[in-house]
């Protein structure tokens, strides 16, 4: 059995509506927020195993979206992801 643990953590920035993060898409910070974790965590994408990631509000944003935030990444295709949607409690969830 593989040991499982959590190398790091953030968040994406906060904004004002239509300020400078307004033409970023949801995924485009998710793969914000993962490039940043792996940096802080000091391993590469190649050492990811899954990605679990919440997202609040999923409207507009494409299908599976810590997928497209973990390819943005440079997460390899081959690692599963999974999208947590439980509106406020995505974050803490997932």
């Amino acid at each position: 059995m593989k040991k499982v643990f959590i190398a790091s953590a953030v968040r994406t920035p906060l904004g004002s509506f239509g300020g400078a993060l307004s033409s970023l898409s949801a995924t485009q910070l998710g793969s914000a927020a993962i490039i940043g974790a792996l940096e802080k965590a000091g391993i590469s994408a190649e050492h990811i195993d899954e990605v679990y990631m919440g997202n609040v509000c999923q409207a507009n944003v494409g299908q599976a979206p810590a997928r497209q935030a973990a390819l943005g990444a440079s997460i390899p295709y081959t690692v599963p992801c999974t999208t947590v949607n439980k509106v406020c409690a995505s974050g803490m969830k997932s």
